[in-house]
């Protein structure tokens, strides 16, 4: 079993930034994929970002304003989120595919000025 509990969520005017994080319970090698999904009211549940063994892989909406990252000493991802827009309003959540895919409980992440 994993828990996963993220924080950083928040409301922030648009262009600006948040940093979500996400810390597991127990140690994971970087080699099992981690990442961030995230939904909006009435919408499906949509892949943001993920990181594994290194390499990283981004949603097209999100490439060049968002950066996804992992301090394995900690056991912590992280998503830095830079130039916001109203359309990134959802709740975050976060994942790691350990033997089964653990989520978090989210964090809501809202841009409106």
């Amino acid at each position: 079993q994993v828990q996963l509990v993220e924080s950083g969520g928040g409301l922030v005017q648009p262009g600006g930034s948040l940093r979500l994080s996400c810390r597991a319970s127990r140690t994971i090698s970087s080699i099992y994929p981690m990442g961030w999904y995230r939904q909006a009211p009435g919408k499906q549940r949509e892949l943001v970002a993920t990181i594994s063994g290194g390499r990283t892989n981004y949603a097209d909406s999100v490439k060049g304003r968002f950066t996804i990252s992992r301090d394995n000493a900690k056991n912590t991802v992280y998503l830095q989120m830079n130039s916001l827009e109203p359309d990134d309003t959802a709740v975050y959540y976060c994942l790691v595919n350990y033997y089964n895919v653990y989520w978090g409980q989210g964090t809501q992440v809202t841009v409106s000025s």
